[in-house]
């Protein structure tokens, strides 16, 4: 009797087909008794197919970039398909400082910042971090004062690193020491030999096009412990070095994202005159015109997956919206999402477009002057008759009131309870769920997450609203489109569905607020007005059909309006307006950014008198409604 077949990694099946196979065979009897040689033999054997099976199986796995785990296994398949990871982002920061030199008795002309540190932080955190420059900054010396103005300074250590080619190793490697290593602030610089003085520069290639044998350029990819390589040119695609030509490379460290928002900084760098004396006195404090921003971590393995293949099948175009989506991250490298959707999908549809929302790591909109860039890179990739258009994100913010009941027998304190919902409701705000586009909120399991922050929670009552900003043009009449991407829920068919934030229109003294009224057409559509508040209860249309509103696709459209001033400002003037979802599974459609709004959630404590054996009856259980509050405004 041959052995079975098997495709599980079981350790008792296994061990099942080795004694089905000694069953057949009358020269063994001992095989069932546990206590026998025969039976410790089998064990060892059974043992040793099942450690062999499972490494079998995971070595097939890691031949995959589906499902890979490790990831120098997923790095390495990308690199099959020429696709190479973003490395982690050094935080960046734009400061100004000044340098007296009056006390100087022959005056220089100018000073020159040397590159490398510039300044350090405070210890923040048990951990002090240090700035740097790239490259020499050098300013003229004006009435005694040197002004270094907006300097970019970038976090981590700078780090320089010198290899000399070898004719007789065919198989050189030129691989950086260090992980951490931001690349995009890589410096290579190529001597004829180690005591020449004459360097020449190369600049970090991104493709093949337009490279020819004399192109001053060279290559990265990743390689293992999420170090780097340098690969230069091969005479026909870039320069191919020659022996015994010396190389420095410089490039910084950093840590990521763990040194954003920093705004204290202290001077620590190396100054020096035209006459090449050290300059150490009269230097100003340091002004922090930016905050530490941009620190990113290097790609995780999921994106690698998700980009490495779409990037291979975009084979440097942009004909699809997919291919758009996998070439902004390397357009734009701190890209944290995006999204980008034909114009044909629109109402009224846009032929010939495609429209694109990035939102960049630690901040919330791209600068006019980034978008250009953007656009510009895109045209080498875009088919002619398809116009790129890069648009500024919408958030649509999701907020939450929940009215929590709990067992008071099995908790220290009610504010302890509330502590620990609060911290589970943020932690899975900050979570990939949300935050990013095509994201969804997912109302049972956000209310599982709340069920199990504590054991004494019984049940919750969550009730859900979407929320847009409205940012206001002020003085200026001008007409709105404000998209949810979701359906709205019609609780009164007499109007006040959706709610907004106070404001001011030209021609009307006092604070109005929008309110909705349904059409006679099975609640499709309906019209805006503009209403004032007599008393909370007490509201009083003012001005009628001032914009339309379609519930089916969530839009709300304002005809031309010239708004005084809005009750919110966050730097700019803005009017909150918010609805109840038709299904509280809420979703972040095209251009939409999905974010649960921390600041506006309320947690309510309730304690369960009937878990708790307060009253058993429940007859003075205090319910809570199941619908959101009727309220007019914000």
């Amino acid at each position: 009797m041959a052995l079975v077949n098997f495709a599980d990694l079981d350790f008792d099946q296994i061990k099942g087909s080795i004694k089905d196979y000694l069953r057949a065979n009358s020269d063994f009897t001992d095989y069932d008794f546990e206590g026998s040689n025969l039976s410790t033999i089998i064990d060892v054997l059974a043992y040793n197919t099942y450690i062999t099976s499972y490494n079998t199986n995971m070595v097939t796995n890691e031949v995959f970039i589906d499902s890979a785990t490790l990831r120098e296994n997923v790095v390495s398949l990308a690199r099959n398909v020429g696709y190479v990871p973003r490395s982690r982002k050094s935080a960046r920061s734009k400061i100004s400082f000044s340098v007296d030199t009056s006390g100087y008795t022959n005056a220089p002309s100018s000073l020159i910042l040397k590159a490398g540190t510039v300044c350090t932080t405070s210890t923040f955190g048990d951990q002090s971090y240090s700035f740097s420059i790239p490259s020499d900054i050098t300013t003229p010396v004006i009435n005694n004062i040197a002004k270094f103005e907006d300097i970019i300074v970038y976090e981590g250590a700078q780090i320089s690193q010198t290899f000399t080619v070898d004719a007789f190793n065919p198989n050189q490697r030129f691989i950086l020491d260090n992980a951490g290593i931001d690349t995009s602030l890589i410096k290579v610089n190529v001597r004829s030999n180690a005591s020449a003085s004459a360097t020449t520069t190369y600049t970090l290639a991104d493709s093949l096009f337009d490279l020819n044998d004399k192109s001053m350029v060279f290559f990265i990819q990743e390689v293992e412990d999420e170090r780097y390589e340098l690969i230069f040119g091969d005479g026909i695609f870039g320069r191919k070095l020659q022996e015994p030509e010396f190389i420095t490379a410089s490039y910084t460290v950093s840590n990521g994202k763990e040194a954003n928002n920093l705004n204290s900084f202290k001077f620590s760098g190396s100054l020096m005159d035209d006459n090449d004396r050290i300059v150490t006195s009269g230097i100003s404090l340091i002004t922090v015109i930016e905050s530490s921003h941009s620190g990113a971590p290097i790609e995780t393995i999921e994106s690698i997956k998700k980009y490495g293949t779409r990037i291979y099948a975009s084979r440097d175009r942009a004909v699809t919206s997919s291919d758009y989506e996998a070439l902004i991250p390397s357009i734009y490298p701190e890209t944290e999402s995006v999204a980008a959707y034909g114009g044909e999908s629109l109402n009224p549809p846009q032929f010939g477009k495609v429209f694109i929302s990035i939102k960049p790591y630690n901040d919330r909109y791209l600068s006019n002057l980034i978008k250009d860039n953007i656009r510009r890179k895109l045209q080498k990739y875009s088919v002619a008759g398809i116009i790129p258009q890069v648009v500024d994100l919408k958030y649509l913010y999701v907020e939450t009131n929940s009215n929590v009941y709990y067992n008071p027998n099995l908790a220290p304190s009610a504010n302890t309870v509330k502590t620990a919902v609060s911290s589970n409701v943020t932690t899975y705000a900050d979570s990939t769920e949300l935050n990013k586009f095509g994201a969804r909120f997912k109302y049972s399991q956000f209310l599982n997450i709340i069920d199990e922050s504590h054991q004494s929670i019984t049940s919750n009552i969550t009730t859900v609203v979407m929320r847009r900003d409205l940012r206001a043009v002020v003085n200026t009449f001008a007409d709105y489109e404000i998209c949810y991407g979701n359906r709205f829920h019609i609780s009164d068919h007499s109007g006040y569905n959706i709610k907004s934030s106070g404001f001011t229109v030209s021609g009307i003294s006092g604070t109005v607020y929008l309110m909705d009224i349904p059409n006679d057409d099975c609640n499709k559509t309906g019209i805006l007005n503009l209403f004032k508040l007599d008393s909370p209860t007490q509201p009083q249309i003012i001005r009628r059909n001032v914009g339309n509103i379609d519930y089916i696709k969530g839009e709300i459209l304002l005809n031309p309006i010239n708004i005084i001033s809005t009750s919110i400002n966050k730097g700019i003037p803005l009017i909150e307006i918010e609805a109840v979802p038709y299904s509280n599974d809420i979703i972040g459609l095209q251009d939409l950014y999905l974010q649960l709004d921390t600041s506006k959630a309320i947690i309510n404590m309730w304690p369960d008198e009937i878990a708790s054996g307060a009253e058993i009856s429940g007859t003075t259980h205090q319910v809570s409604s199941s619908y959101s509050n009727g309220v007019f405004v914000r």
